[in-house]
């Protein structure tokens, strides 16, 4: 997974020097923003997975199965983590969020039940399988 590291930071290498070529020849604050952003993003990406292979070669006592040329497909097997089977507090987190942001444009009321709402459903999608059927 070492590769993905490196394939953010060619990308934040890539929007820098786009960056630049585009604020010298346009002097437009809004799309070297943009880029400047990109790049912060991209390289953001890049040292978080960079990170968490390292720790996980750490934990693991030498390099992971995928970047290990002598690798097996059998060493990927096992349990690779829980992953939700069904789940509508996505859909009431985005209308929440909608709710929200019709609320800068329709009036205030609307935005203090936006935020109300978004409270709501953001702990409804973290607590979600602290109770109930699917609890663990």
């Amino acid at each position: 997974m070492r590769v993905q590291a490196f394939m953010f930071y060619g990308c934040a290498i890539f929007f820098l020097v786009t960056d630049v070529v585009y604020w010298l020849w346009s002097k437009e604050w809004t799309g070297t923003t943009a880029l400047a952003l990109a790049v912060g993003l991209a390289g953001l990406i890049g040292f978080y997975i960079h990170f968490t292979i390292r720790r996980l070669e750490k934990a693991n006592g030498g390099p992971l199965y995928e970047d290990d040329p002598d690798g097996e497909i059998m060493q990927a097997a096992g349990e690779l983590g829980f992953f939700s089977p069904h789940s509508w507090w996505p859909l009431f987190v985005a209308l929440s969020a909608a709710t929200l942001t019709l609320g800068f444009v329709f009036g205030w009321w609307l935005v203090i039940f936006g935020i109300a709402a978004v409270l709501m459903s953001s702990i409804g999608l973290v607590f979600e399988y602290y109770r109930g059927h699917f609890q663990h």
